[in-house]
């Protein structure tokens, strides 16, 4: 504010007049300064929202991931199963085989 400005006011408004103007121009810029923080704050609020979106998506990727890396272990564990299952058949066919080799060898070298 210009001091030439306050002294005039001063001179015709008196003690209280310029107290009450004063007053007037301290609310003026605490109603200009609510209103930049309303501003800021909205802005603030915007980037949470934006931030919590991207959260919320890779959260989601993960948990994808997980439960791909879950099935794709399962999967590997049914497949080694089966494998196993299925050699250990063959290894008690080809016993069984063996044995019934080794009995016609054992029975036919007897009289």
């Amino acid at each position: 504010m210009d001091p030439q400005l306050l002294l005039e006011s001063y001179m015709t408004l008196g003690a209280t007049g310029f107290c009450v103007v004063f007053l007037g121009y301290m609310l003026i810029n605490l109603v200009k300064s609510q209103k930049a923080q309303d501003g800021e704050l909205e802005a603030i609020r915007e980037n949470i929202s934006k931030m919590s979106e991207v959260i919320s998506n890779s959260q989601s990727i993960i948990l994808k991931l997980v439960d791909k890396s879950t099935r794709i272990s399962e999967t590997q564990n049914d497949s080694a199963s089966r494998r196993f299952e299925t050699l250990m058949k063959e290894i008690d066919d080809l016993s069984d085989k063996i044995s019934f080799i080794s009995g016609r060898i054992n029975g036919s070298g007897r009289p």
